[in-house]
């Protein structure tokens, strides 16, 4: 059962936080011809594929969504699987997207596939930066930063029934 008092954002909030972050990285990447959205397993492939239907919404970009398939909770012994290969990769941006950006350690051991290409440029965005980092991840995009201890949880829920990000 949801306790909605420690609801952080609900739908309108959510909604409003991907516009956003679409339209930053329109702002940024507005002449790219070759965009990749690339969502890691879970709630960050459903962000992910959300951000790429408001750029498709708000530009002419044309984004190719790709999902990141990695074991979260051990990242290191992972064989990290994208869903499609990125063409024509020097001349591509990739924006690695997650729900949470905590230690950056998912994110750390997600970027090893993109390392051995050859790319224009890679970015990151996440709903939540709780800002907990002990690997040199740096968010291009945020939806929020919220301060926390290590011993709480963001969780969300994409369900139509609660949907929203909650602090546990």
């Amino acid at each position: 059962m949801l306790n909605r008092s420690n609801q952080i954002l609900d739908r309108e909030a959510i909604q409003s936080k991907i516009k956003r972050i679409a339209f930053q990285i329109l702002e940024n990447n507005y002449q790219e011809e070759n965009l990749y959205i690339l969502g890691i397993n879970g709630g960050g492939a459903i962000l992910a594929k959300k951000i790429s239907e408001e750029l498709k919404l708000i530009s002419d970009l044309k984004p190719n969504f790709l999902s990141v398939e990695i074991n979260k909770s051990s990242p290191a012994d992972s064989k990290v699987v994208l869903s499609d290969k990125v063409q024509n990769s020097e001349k591509s941006v990739v924006l690695l997207v997650d729900d949470v950006l905590n230690s950056g350690k998912t994110v750390f051991y997600a970027l090893r596939p993109l390392m051995e290409m050859n790319l224009k440029k890679i970015e990151t965005a996440f709903l939540v930066n709780r800002a907990h980092r002990s690997f040199p991840i740096a968010a291009n995009y945020t939806g929020i930063e919220i301060a926390t201890t290590i011993q709480e949880h963001i969780n969300f829920n994409w369900s139509d029934e609660g949907f929203g990000v909650y602090l546990e």
